[in-house]
């Protein structure tokens, strides 16, 4: 299964995106929170996917944030509500907000998402409202001093794997990911690392 994707971002609409890997274009479809943050086409692009199967096709949806993915993982497992409506529900609403309201068991907030109707949100509530808590929420790692520190770090493997998909070469996308993640420090993600990364690779 394809876990994430990064490339060039060549097709950008509500309905899909399109993410040129190595030549190789892969559509993506992705909620509107998604949607909403991507940079222009062109510029490069950093998602988590799941890879759903159906008998005729292989479908990616993708996601800026590894919060996000779980939640939309959590929504497809309750009954009765496949990825359409998964993304549609994540589209209306924040990762931050649909988790408060399944905790809160908040009915009105889940039924005013277009396609959800009582019954729906009854479902995500009773199925969800004891799951929720084990979603782990993205955090932003502190810089490190150490090499040993960045090289373990998720968001700096996930940076320069993006940048090794590009074209460039590991030892090359390292040394230019540790300078950017010096350079954005806490406030670094993924998206800001891998365009500060290319920044420097283009001087």
């Amino acid at each position: 299964m394809i876990a994430t994707i990064s490339g060039r971002l060549t097709h950008k609409s509500p309905e899909f995106l399109i993410v040129d890997v190595n030549g190789i274009g892969y559509r993506v479809i992705a909620p509107l929170t998604t949607y909403y943050k991507l940079p222009d086409t062109d510029n490069s692009v950093f998602l988590y996917t799941y890879t759903h199967v159906r008998e005729d096709a292989l479908i990616l949806f993708g996601f800026l944030t590894y919060e996000e993915k779980e939640l939309f993982k959590k929504l497809i497992a309750v009954s009765q509500i496949g990825p359409k409506l998964a993304v549609n529900i994540l589209s209306g609403i924040t990762a931050r907000e649909l988790k408060e309201a399944i905790a809160k068991g908040d009915i009105v907030r889940l039924t005013s998402i277009p396609g959800v109707g009582r019954k729906t949100a009854e479902r995500i509530v009773l199925e969800l409202k004891d799951k929720i808590d084990f979603i782990v929420e993205d955090t932003q790692p502190s810089a490190v001093s150490s090499q040993l520190s960045v090289r373990r770090d998720p968001l700096f493997e996930d940076a320069v794997s993006a940048l090794v998909n590009l074209g460039y070469k590991k030892v090359v996308a390292e040394d230019a990911v540790k300078q950017a993640r010096g350079r954005e420090g806490e406030k670094a993600d993924i998206e800001g690392l891998i365009k500060e990364s290319l920044k420097i690779l283009s001087k």
